[in-house]
């Protein structure tokens, strides 16, 4: 195999501009026809708010949209892959290029350098537009489609970590120093077993002593089955009141920046965040998995048009760029259960792909 992966700019430049456009015009049409399909699906939704009309319909495809750009832009490029070089091999355009001298790799290799370029792009575009119009989406959905109303602060069933000891609070309302919980209840561990449950109607943070108070706390004791009253009582000097008021997070809603700080507050505040993570290095490996999709549809590029084998080629193509997806879902899934950690959960579909394709290019072309 040859090290000059750019031997000709002409050809370079040629291949790259009918991946683009195959890519491109791919991704308008499936733009086009899945936001159709779903406007459908949710415009009765829309409508069925009183004062919606034409207006919330074109704003609900804007926020829609780019969501849609987001998810199938991977499979946009592995098709357009695949109908470009289909065409190039079905034209004998591949033919010529390989009796110029062009290893597989130089003919792949303005495709890669284009597809990184994608990458690149869709990262940015997650960044600036999706992440935003995800929150916006979801904000309206959680009011039917009604006017959004302000933050009220108040927080719901919010779990932090005191030690070993796990605190609940079924509402928290407040901000700083003014954090007031109400509905509190104190499992209290050792070496993992649970011993006593404290609870209480209410408590609020004493900026004085750096800690927590409750008031009117009962105490249940589950080795003896017993409850008392024990009045005031005072836990929790390392808990934050920002800890408390830390609201669900949702990865998609968020920037990379803003993901990793989230994680990083509910780190502090003892919560998992294994699943998190993984969403987090994910918007790194599932921008990047453009980059994939030329090598694994390569296999459509070689091979003569005139042995019948174009369409098994093109099918076998698709089934490893089709894989890929479902490897890289089952991979998050199986990290946000915990069996798999964050890392790997993110980057080990993308490497094993690469591998794979890399394999069959070699033992084929090269």
């Amino acid at each position: 195999m040859q090290l000059n992966f750019f031997p000709s700019r002409q050809i370079s430049w040629y291949m790259a501009r009918l991946f683009l456009t195959r890519t491109f015009a791919v991704l308008m049409l499936l733009v086009v026809v899945l936001q159709t399909l779903d406007l459908l699906g949710n415009s009765g939704d829309i409508l069925s708010y009183p004062g919606n009309g034409d207006p919330e319909l074109w704003h609900y495809v804007g926020l829609r949209a780019p969501q849609i750009v987001a998810r199938f832009l991977p499979f946009s490029v592995l098709l357009g892959t695949l109908v470009m070089l289909a065409t190039l091999n079905q034209n004998s355009e591949i033919i010529s290029m390989k009796a110029a001298g062009l290893s597989a790799h130089q003919i792949l290799a303005p495709l890669i350098a284009t597809a990184l370029g994608v990458s690149v792009i869709s990262f940015a575009f997650n960044e600036r537009i999706v992440a935003r119009s995800t929150a916006a989406l979801s904000a309206w959905q959680a009011v039917d489609y009604g006017p959004i109303p302000p933050d009220s602060g108040v927080k719901s069933n919010p779990w932090v970590r005191d030690g070993n000891n796990l605190v609940n609070a079924a509402i928290v309302a407040g901000r700083g120093t003014e954090v007031q919980l109400r509905k509190v209840q104190i499992y209290n561990r050792i070496n993992n077993s649970l011993t006593t449950i404290v609870q209480a109607p209410k408590g609020h943070y004493d900026a004085a002593s750096k800690s927590w108070l409750l008031e009117d706390a009962r105490q249940f004791d589950v080795a003896r089955g017993t409850v008392r009253n024990v009045g005031t009582v005072r836990f929790g000097r390392d808990i934050r009141p920002d800890q408390f008021t830390l609201a669900k997070v949702d990865p998609d809603a968020l920037t990379f920046r803003g993901l990793e700080a989230a994680i990083s507050d509910l780190h502090d505040a003892g919560r998992p965040t294994a699943e998190l993570e993984g969403s987090l290095w994910h918007k790194l490996s599932g921008p990047l998995s453009a980059l994939l999709m030329p090598i694994l549809g390569s296999v459509a590029a070689f091979g003569l048009a005139r042995s019948g084998q174009l369409f098994m080629r093109a099918v076998l193509g698709m089934a490893l760029g089709f894989a890929y997806f479902v490897a890289d879902n089952f991979s998050l899934a199986m990290g946000s259960l915990g069996a798999y950690p964050p890392v790997l959960a993110a980057w080990a579909p993308f490497f094993l792909f690469l591998l794979v394709g890399e394999t069959v290019l070699f033992r084929t072309e090269e």
